[in-house]
């Protein structure tokens, strides 16, 4: 997913924008994870870059990436770049 949320509509209130961002997120890691997994892989792992543009993101780890999105709205961004591609992960 590489994608840029808007902050901003003229009828739906920013905090409703933001549940329903945090719902597509949740709902595709939850499609991501239920793919099968390849041989020799544990778990499905995710690369996360988030920032105001995709000029500006910085990685973040996964447990972050819903912190983010609450700290984009105290900041009042009108939008931001949101990118999460899925890898596989090895159990150590």
């Amino acid at each position: 997913m590489k994608k840029t949320f808007e902050l901003t509509h003229p009828k739906i209130k920013t905090p409703r924008l933001v549940d329903r961002i945090k719902f597509d997120v949740k709902k595709y890691f939850k499609r991501e994870r239920k793919k099968a997994l390849p041989e020799g892989v544990d778990f499905w792992d995710f690369d996360c870059r988030f920032g105001q543009n995709a000029e500006e993101a910085k990685p973040v780890a996964t447990a972050d990436v819903f912190s983010s999105i609450d700290i984009a709205e105290k900041k009042g961004y009108e939008s931001f770049y949101l990118e999460i591609l899925a890898k596989p992960g090895h159990r150590s």
